[in-house]
């Protein structure tokens, strides 16, 4: 199965300075992210992350179909390959959740968040397309990582709004960890891969920290 939060904290110390990473970074320890995996969060906070969520990953190509055209080793491009594959699915399962929400809640301040989300889309679409040999696959590498989080949002909304959940299917851990593994061997391919990835962590916490600035605004209204 793809990475959980505890594969992730059993392997955090036998994969490197990735495995540093994603522990300190990942989206796993957001409190946010946290909260919108709980049964009980209001359905509002699912449907406005669910629709933001879309904004970053809802379109095609989107991050992991962008690294495919990176990849330099077979390795690397197999790993990407069935990635791809798995995120048409996830894609599609994305859209879905997001229509059956229905409109994005009404929120003080919604034209800077829309803004902000662009902005976000078009810095992981810049990581995706790099062409620093390892940047784009960290990149592809860090989504992989952190949807597990995200797709256990998603699955809550879908089970709240009566959506089938269909099964996830991105590469084993085991399978990801070989690739990082691989491209550690290379130092500067390493440092490029710990930064696409760092970058897309990065992105996902400032997500995830404007979706609960926007729950609280929603509240004081």
């Amino acid at each position: 199965m793809p990475f959980d939060s505890a594969q992730i904290a059993r392997l955090g110390s036998s994969w490197g300075a990735m495995g540093s990473l994603v522990a300190t970074d990942g989206s796993t320890s957001h409190p946010w992210l946290v909260k919108l995996a709980d049964p009980t969060e209001p359905l509002r906070d699912l449907a406005d992350a669910a629709h933001y969520i879309c904004l970053l990953h809802g379109r095609h190509p989107g991050v992991i179909d962008h690294a495919m055209a990176q990849a330099r080793m077979s390795l690397e491009r197999d790993w990407i390959e069935a990635a791809a594959e798995a995120f048409v699915t996830e894609r599609a399962y994305l859209v879905r959740v997001a229509a059956a929400a229905g409109p994005v809640p009404s929120t003080p301040g919604h034209a800077e968040s829309e803004a902000a989300a662009q902005a976000q889309r078009h810095a992981l679409d810049m990581l995706a397309r790099s062409d620093r040999a390892g940047c784009a696959t960290g990149a592809a590498l860090a989504l992989a990582i952190d949807w597990t989080m995200i797709r256990g949002v998603l699955d809550n909304a879908a089970r709240r709004l009566g959506l089938a959940t269909p099964p996830l299917s991105l590469p084993l851990a085991e399978e990801t960890v070989t690739i990082v593994d691989a491209l550690a061997r290379e130092g500067t391919m390493e440092r490029a891969m710990l930064f696409g990835a760092q970058q897309v962590f990065a992105q996902h916490r400032g997500l995830w920290d404007l979706l609960e600035a926007r729950a609280s605004a929603r509240n004081r209204a």
